[in-house]
Formats: structure tokens, C-alpha cells, sequence
């Protein structure tokens, strides 16, 4: 079933997208953001690896203050 194109100026349909159907949004929607999700658990992982490292090869080796 092709979507028509509401009428609009020809310069305004070059910067707007066409209008989709709430069941298609719905469905293309569904799994919500796993990239994002993903990339932000890595950077996650990384920044807490860093910090073991700092941890265990700089804090524990001077020993306690005092």
C-alpha cells in the first residue's frame, strides 16, 4: 500500500520525511536502541577496566597513607 504525499512545497519536502503508518513506526520501533545500548556498555567496560588498572598497578603498590 504506497503512502501518499500529503501536498506540500516542493522545498519542504526536501527536508521532511514521508509519512509512515502508526504500525510501521511501531514495528521498526520495537527493539529500541541495542547499537546505542552496545556502544554505551563498551565505553562502560572500558572506563571500569581503566580504573582496575589504575587501582591495581598505582594505588595498591604505594600502600596505605599515613
Amino acid at each position: 500500500m504506497p503512502t501518499q504525499v500529503p501536498d506540500v512545497p516542493p522545498r519542504a519536502r526536501q527536508s521532511a520525511a514521508l509519512p509512515i503508518e502508526v504500525q510501521q513506526a511501531a514495528k521498526d520501533l520495537a527493539d529500541g536502541p541495542k547499537g546505542a545500548m552496545i556502544v554505551a556498555g563498551i565505553a562502560v567496560g572500558i572506563l571500569f577496566l581503566g580504573w582496575l588498572a589504575f587501582y591495581f598497578f598505582l594505588f595498591l603498590p604505594r600502600g596505605s597513607i599515613g
